[in-house]
């Protein structure tokens, strides 16, 4: 699977594109919709490039009402990190004064594939929106997220087809005490993801997220092991929404789930795009749903060929 499209909704609003210049488009309610700013990443010398773009953008909104920002593409995206796009958001945060939401990177695999897009330190941006209560990010090279402590932040989302070591235990070692929504594309490690359960160990045990209800660790080539470390893990107990989708979960992933602790106060269990036998997915639903549980177990994957006989299984976002 690749990402095929752009957002069209964003902290509970349409997206919408910012005009080029000149367009005869009539701009909405600046509260109204979140705002889309992206420039072609590979770009011809006549195009607009980001930071124009932004500055036209601060020169005709009403940025004052503007509640959440969009981040496209930028030129060169897959060579030219995003820093200097940070560095352009943290010195409009005097006039961004009410933004509550920020996605940093929604490029489709067409303009840059998603471990190619080149991303910078990320913690500076919570430094500068001490108001944020939703940031999310696509891409994993050159991603950084320090340690920090962000008081209003509720949903944080790392889409990676690689995700560091160094970002997990960042965010793991992160005091976000409203944080209500965590999602992490932990990736295949051709790709540059090389945490371990050790590594979530921290998140694992709520102890600095007491406000977690939905957590995702998804899109993983260790999607058994985590899943076995999930399954006594202490955080899963207040959680209303579990989700392991999109890796490389088989059998023994889910039977460690079913061995573990209860999972029958969850409202949905999310295993989409998985390895398990028509045997093992049934009980985890007969486990499960007579308890009201939704189970989502679409997308059922089988194991290919490596070409030495050995099965060969894949994540569903990986380049």
């Amino acid at each position: 699977m690749t990402i095929g499209v752009h957002l069209q909704e964003f902290h509970g609003l349409p997206v919408f594109e910012f005009p080029a210049p000149g367009a005869a488009v009539r701009l909405p309610d600046p509260a109204s919709v979140a705002w889309r700013l992206s420039a072609p990443t590979y770009a011809d010398p006549e195009d607009e490039e980001w930071g124009p773009l932004f500055e036209r953008f601060l020169a005709t909104v009403e940025t004052g009402r503007v509640r959440a920002v969009v981040v496209g593409g930028w030129e060169e995206a897959y060579d030219t990190s995003s820093a200097g796009i940070v560095t352009a958001l943290m010195g409009a945060n005097n006039r961004l004064t009410g933004l509550e939401a920020l996605f940093l990177g929604d490029m489709t695999s067409e303009e840059c594939e998603v471990s190619w897009i080149v991303q910078s330190d990320v913690g500076p941006l919570l430094a500068a929106y001490p108001r944020l209560r939703e940031l999310g990010v696509r891409g994993g090279s050159g991603l950084a997220f320090p340690p920090v402590r962000h008081t209003a932040l509720r949903t944080l989302v790392l889409e990676t087809g690689g995700l560091g070591a160094e970002v997990v235990r960042g965010v793991a070692a992160s005091e976000l005490p409203a944080l209500e929504r965590l999602e992490l594309w932990l990736g295949t490690e051709e790709y540059g993801a090389d945490a371990t359960p050790a590594d979530l160990e921290p998140l694992l045990t709520g102890d600095r997220l007491p406000a977690l209800r939905r957590l995702g660790l998804r899109n993983s080539h260790i999607q058994d092991e985590i899943a076995a470390a999930v399954a006594t893990a202490p955080v899963v107990a207040r959680l209303e929404e579990l989700d392991l989708s999109m890796g490389v979960l088989t059998d023994a992933g889910a039977e460690a789930l079913l061995a573990g602790q209860p999972l029958t106060h969850l409202r949905r269990l999310r295993l989409a795009h998985h390895y398990l036998s028509a045997r093992t997915a049934e009980r985890v639903t007969a486990t499960l749903a007579p308890h009201g549980v939704t189970v989502d177990l679409d997308d059922a994957q089988t194991p290919e060929d490596d070409g030495d006989g050995e099965p060969y299984r894949y994540v569903a976002v990986a380049e």
